[in-house]
């Protein structure tokens, strides 16, 4: 089977096509003609051996095949212009000190300082991983260059808004979930220790429903509130983002529960424009934050925040 070598600037004009909603805005973007793009598009068809693009309406969708090429091709990109930045950024020096909320600790963390390490190994990060209030107190009292958080709808100096994300009910991987709303119990929550901006969306949501509940279990802790969520001592409520096995997503309506809003992610800065290594670092963790959230349904993110239009997920 002869070895594929996938063209980089075609597999930029496809993502920067996808990332647009149209090809002609990419090819404005990339300074070429349309004509010169529709060429890429086709000899990406040609390597890849499949069909990338099928028709849908007027316009075009990604295919099966489309979807995973489009996944690789972004990886191939970032790894592309990490390479360049280590070959000519390594002069970056100094010291930046980054938060994140629980959800993403395990998730995104290891991803973003591996990434940031491996081209930059001058700079020294300080990272911390807690609650949101906690996260907002240290970016605006300057202990905390960057912080990436859920939105309570308070707003430092500096925030951008990153995405739009679905919330969901939690219960055991298991699908014994031991509760349901026609079953005239009130419903158990989970919840992390007050103050928690979800378990405020939680209650209020319910008592709207007309949904009785208690509080069976309080954790300080995110690894406290998956381990009760799974040993069945009570439903919570998340997002989609960084759920371990041992917990599943309740699929809309099945034991009765009501349908959830969507919830801001936002990234607070300590300053308008960072030192260059903070700059660095908040774009690779927003590239990190885009691949991660892609990959869940009826999310939504705002590109204008990595210099592009806005896109649906």
């Amino acid at each position: 089977m002869r070895k594929i070598i996938f063209d980089l600037d075609v597999l930029r004009s496809f993502v920067t096509g996808m990332d647009l909603g149209s090809y002609a805005k990419a090819a404005d973007r990339l300074g070429r003609s349309t004509s010169a793009i529709s060429a890429q598009l086709k000899k990406l068809e040609e390597q890849a051996g499949t069909p990338i693009f099928r028709k849908a309406g007027r316009g075009l969708a990604l295919t099966e095949a489309g979807e995973t090429m489009l996944g690789y091709a972004r990886r191939m990109l970032d790894l592309n212009d990490e390479a360049a930045t280590a070959l000519h950024g390594t002069e970056l020096e100094g010291w930046v000190r980054l938060g994140l909320q629980e959800d993403f600790g395990e998730t995104l963390l290891p991803d973003v300082l591996g990434r940031f390490a491996r081209a930059h190994p001058k700079v020294r990060i300080e990272a911390r991983v807690v609650r949101n209030a906690e996260l907002v107190e240290r970016v605006t009292s300057g202990k905390l260059d960057l912080a990436l958080a859920w939105s309570d709808g308070f707003r430092t100096a500096y925030t951008d808004r990153i995405a739009e994300v679905p919330l969901c009910w939690v219960g055991p991987a298991s699908g014994d979930t031991q509760w349901h709303a026609d079953g005239g119990e009130t419903m158990p929550l989970a919840s992390l220790e007050a103050p928690c901006l979800l378990r405020n969306i939680a209650t209020k949501t319910l008592d709207r429903a007309g949904i009785g509940w208690r509080i069976s279990f309080v954790s300080p802790s995110l690894g406290g509130l998956w381990a009760a969520t799974a040993a069945g001592l009570g439903l919570t409520l998340r997002t989609p983002l960084g759920l371990p096995p041992k917990v599943r997503q309740l699929t809309p309506g099945e034991v009765g529960l009501p349908a959830l809003p969507t919830l801001d992610l936002v990234l607070h800065r300590a300053e308008a424009e960072g030192s260059p290594a903070t700059e660095r670092l908040a774009s690779i963790m927003l590239q990190a934050v885009r691949q991660t959230i892609e990959a869940v349904p009826q999310s939504r993110i705002f590109e204008d925040v990595l210099g592009q239009d806005v896109v649906m997920a």
